[in-house]
């Protein structure tokens, strides 16, 4: 396809108008953050909770759901652009304005109680533990996102999508055949309504234990051949095969430990920069996040790198697994024109926001001899 091409273009636009909203989320959150922990604001919230209550079995909620409800309102008009307004612009959703609210208070109620859970152990520890506290917080956000991994196939996505056991029985049968190649247990395959909401393809092999399955997107099924689907399907299983998973959990407990220490060294200085006393204080939270937020600010680059790499991988060894290299070129080919993806972005947008090798460099690594 020539450089400018009316789909390129459009990509081109699309990329650089979601990674400029991207930007803005983030320098948005910053502020508000910044704004709620220094203006004295956090601290009349939780006094006027205070007024009511000590208990801290309703102080944490009631604060912590004023503080979301404050993001998601004041956040709305910018996230109604990015993920509704844009994605129609582009021709790449059809889902109703009714539907994208149910959504989002679906998922608002979702951070709300993972956030409570993680929000309440990390308090209930913090004023048990003077010394040991960030490490054993630590390793309980690591073993609570192992159980989320587990759970997200059987509660969160039922919530989004509808999903079925695949009815194409040939190829459900050509996937069940490529996972015992592979040297995987897999419980079925699915199929889910991802054309109810956006007109991207995609394609997962999710869970974790007794819960992994496959899941095929509809947008995907439909338009794609069986090499296609095969091949696409190795990917994802070369990331279970070459143990990509347990290496990402790696990464990202180092860097939940590292953060919960940085927390614990300069703790106390920074809250005295905002007037706070001490982390079990209620209202220095939005300090807290702060931390996290900054943090994965800096960790981005490293952790996209990481994961190109590992996608890479997975690449290779799809195409050696099935030997279909052809059906792995137009699979990105058409990837890239059904997600409008920016096939050759540039090097900062590659180096800051691409978990994976641009559509280019996939299939350049695809046609040579590795």
């Amino acid at each position: 396809m020539p450089e400018d091409s009316p789909l390129l273009n459009k990509a081109k636009r699309y990329s650089v108008l979601k990674y400029s909203l991207t930007i803005l989320d983030t320098a948005y959150l910053l502020a508000l953050l910044l704004i709620f922990s220094g203006s004295g604001l956090s601290k009349a919230l939780s006094a006027i909770i205070l007024k009511f209550t000590t208990n801290n079995f309703i102080i944490i909620p009631l604060y912590f759901f004023v503080l979301l409800l404050a993001y998601y309102i004041l956040s709305l008009p910018l996230n109604f652009y990015h993920s509704y307004i844009l994605e129609r612009r582009f021709a790449l959703s059809n889902q109703k304005i009714g539907d994208w609210l149910i959504d989002q208070a679906k998922s608002a109620a979702i951070s709300y109680i993972i956030g409570l859970i993680l929000l309440g152990v990390f308090y209930y520890i913090i004023e048990r533990s003077s010394h040991a506290w960030w490490l054993i917080i630590s390793l309980f956000w690591v073993f609570f996102s192992l159980i989320l991994a587990r759970l997200v196939p059987i509660i969160i996505i039922p919530l989004f999508f509808k999903y079925k056991k695949l009815s194409d029985e040939l190829l459900r049968e050509r996937i069940i055949n490529l996972a015992e190649k592979m040297q995987l247990k897999i419980l079925d395959v699915f199929e889910i309504d991802f054309s109810k909401k956006t007109l991207k393809a995609n394609a997962a092999f999710v869970g974790w234990g007794a819960t992994k399955r496959v899941i095929l997107a509809d947008t995907l099924k439909d338009k794609y051949s069986y090499d296609e689907i095969e091949v696409i399907l190795a990917h994802e299983f070369a990331h279970y095969r070459l143990k990509h998973l347990l290496k990402l959990i790696l990464v990202n407990s180092l860097a939940t430990i590292l953060v919960f220490y940085l927390i614990f060294r300069t703790s106390n200085l920074v809250l005295a920069l905002f007037g706070f006393s001490s982390l079990s204080d209620i209202a220095s939270l939005p300090v807290i996040l702060l931390y996290f937020v900054i943090f994965g600010i800096i960790m981005q680059p490293l952790e996209a790198y990481i994961s190109r790499r590992l996608e890479k991988n997975a690449d290779m060894m799809a195409i050696r697994v099935t030997g279909l290299k052809d059906a792995f070129i137009s699979t990105m080919e058409k990837l890239g024109e059904q997600n409008l993806a920016d096939k050759n972005p540039h090097p900062i947008i590659k180096f800051f926001f691409f978990d994976h090798p641009p559509i280019n460099e996939r299939i350049s690594t695809a046609r040579s001899d590795f």
